[in-house]
């Protein structure tokens, strides 16, 4: 345990310890996180590999004379290890796994280099070089055929017109049909002979294919019973059965690396009270994602809600500050006989979710009946103006309207910095960073991202700007803002891509992004609808 280099002594301790999924960071782990910094300042060692991106982590503890410290992890290994002085160890030493490892690795080894003996073989390069060859062959001689059974029905044609019998004719060309069925038969019995060969030898190869993918799942599933995972309360689960009750069942690589479960682990087994604790990344934000130097984040919920989950167990910890939210009402902006617009307050859901949030959709069933439905979604935390469609025929209609894009929506957004270049298109494709739910991140195999944007006003070394979203991603204004490859300037109170962690139901640190304008055709009336709701920020 470390103890602080400050006077701590008018800081509150906290009455509830983190929920490490959703938090504000404590002043005594803003701290903590500080002097991690200042520790790695001076390991000039660790500066290369921490400026390509590394996350640590802080948790403040009291020992049992009642002194105050903290303990510093980092996510997986530092410089080729999992040992330094100053950090908590691993759960478990993956780079020392242990002789089970090294005998399940030798096995793996064994049938790699059979499974290489067999495909560098002669006689499997022969059947396949074979069926290869069989095949072109084929194909050869069969156009070669057709050319000639062309210009032969080309000569018969001719010879037809000028009165030749038609009988001849016939019996020709029944002869070229027979000549192309005896040519196919023989090659595809020549290649199925060629398969066959083929085939067998490959099926060794296939089963050792299979028994190696068998021997490294059991090898890796072995090493996650060898992480044995703590609660307060001293009961101890290891990876696979945390693991089992989830949609993935299997521990995804890396589980109980990270550095929330680690320093947990620590604290339980040396008898220290964990208090608070913070993740917050160093160094450059990885590729297609975004990571913001000295920034504080939420543990990952794939690879560590269920750990943490266990291991929170006989703490007392602060509730979800996402469930039991209750957010203003919806205003409505404008109504008919099939439509209502509404403007959607932030921290309401679209439709229902499993906070028990109050939602749209059930605001929309209150009063509407339960054939009103929402047409389109907004983000929990994004205000502004959402269609309800009032029918399921005026649904469908308006959906089709958003599928074919012919729906203009203006958003409003205030970023954090100055946008130089006064309008222009950001393209960028994005998926789900599926270890970060509902993080999303820029990627070449992602789905492909549209927004053309446009300065308002600069204020305060803030930039208000409009967006006008071509596509409809998840998040995807939030990631072309805050990206480097987009606009590099987070949402202001973005806590998922901006540089702090805020609490959503804490309007001070709302973020301000707002659907401002909408324009359709009204699938009823023909007429064009233009409406629009002044953001608030």
């Amino acid at each position: 345990m470390h103890r602080f280099q400050q006077d701590i002594t008018a800081i509150a301790l906290p009455e509830l310890f983190t929920w490490p999924f959703h938090y504000e960071p404590h002043p005594l782990s803003r701290l903590a996180a500080e002097e991690v910094q200042q520790y790695l300042a001076t390991q000039h060692h660790m500066h290369a590999e921490i400026a390509g991106g590394k996350m640590f982590g802080v948790l403040v503890v009291r020992d049992r004379e009642g002194g105050i410290g903290f303990l510093a992890a980092f996510s997986g290994n530092l410089c080729g290890t999992n040992h330094h002085d100053y950090f908590v160890p691993p759960i478990y030493d993956m780079l020392r796994p242990g002789e089970f490892f090294r005998e399940g690795e030798a096995e793996i080894s064994a049938i790699n280099a059979r499974v290489e003996a067999l495909m560098q073989s002669a006689e499997y390069t022969a059947a396949r070089e074979a069926l290869h060859s069989a095949k072109e062959r084929a194909e050869e001689e069969l156009s070669t055929m057709k050319a000639l059974h062309k210009q032969r029905k080309a000569e018969r044609d001719r010879r037809r017109k000028e009165g030749e019998s038609g009988k001849v004719l016939i019996a020709e060309s029944q002869r070229d049909n027979a000549d192309m069925q005896r040519l196919k038969h023989h090659h595809k019995a020549r290649i199925a002979e060629a398969q066959h060969h083929y085939d067998t030898l490959s099926s060794e190869i296939d089963t050792l294919k299979q028994q190696r993918h068998e021997r490294s799942a059991e090898l890796q599933m072995e090493i996650f019973s060898h992480f044995r995972i703590l609660n307060a309360h001293g009961e101890v689960k290891d990876l696979c059965t945390l693991f089992a009750p989830t949609p993935q069942r299997i521990p995804p690589a890396g589980a109980g690396e990270c550095a929330a479960p680690k320093l947990l682990q620590y604290a339980y087994l040396h008898n220290l009270t964990p208090l608070c604790m913070a993740e917050f990344w160093m160094g450059a934000s990885p590729r297609g994602e975004v990571r913001h130097n000295g920034a504080f984040y939420p543990a990952c919920n794939s690879k560590c809600k269920p750990i943490l989950m266990h291991m929170l167990e006989g703490l007392s910890v602060e509730p979800n500050p996402l469930v039991g939210i209750i957010p203003d009402e919806p205003r409505i902006v404008w109504e008919d006989r099939w439509i209502v617009a509404i403007d959607k307050p932030c921290g309401m859901l679209s439709v229902d979710g499993k906070s028990g949030v109050r939602s749209v959709a059930t605001w929309a069933t209150e009063h509407y009946g339960t054939e009103a439905m929402v047409v389109h979604r907004l983000d929990q935390s994004t205000s502004g103006l959402l269609l309800v469609a009032k029918d399921k025929a005026t649904h469908k209609a308006l959906q089709e309207q958003f599928i074919r894009r012919t729906i203009r929506k203006r958003y409003t957004a205030l970023l954090e910095g100055v946008v130089e270049q006064k309008r222009g298109r950001i393209d960028l494709a994005m998926k789900l960073d599926y270890d970060n739910r509902p993080r999303q991140m820029v990627a070449e195999d992602g789905k492909r991202a549209i927004t053309e944007y446009e300065v308002v006003e600069v204020r305060d070394g803030r930039t208000l700007i409009s967006f006008y979203p071509i596509t409809g991603r998840t998040h995807q204004l939030r990631l072309h803002a805050a990206h480097t490859e987009g606009l590099g300037m987070p949402i202001v109170g973005d806590n998922i891509y901006g540089r702090e962690t805020h609490i959503e139901s804490d309007n001070s640190h709302r973020l301000c992004l707002h659907a401002s304008m909408v324009e359709f055709e009204h699938p009823i009336t023909r007429e064009t609808l233009h409406i629009e709701s002044k953001a608030e920020f």
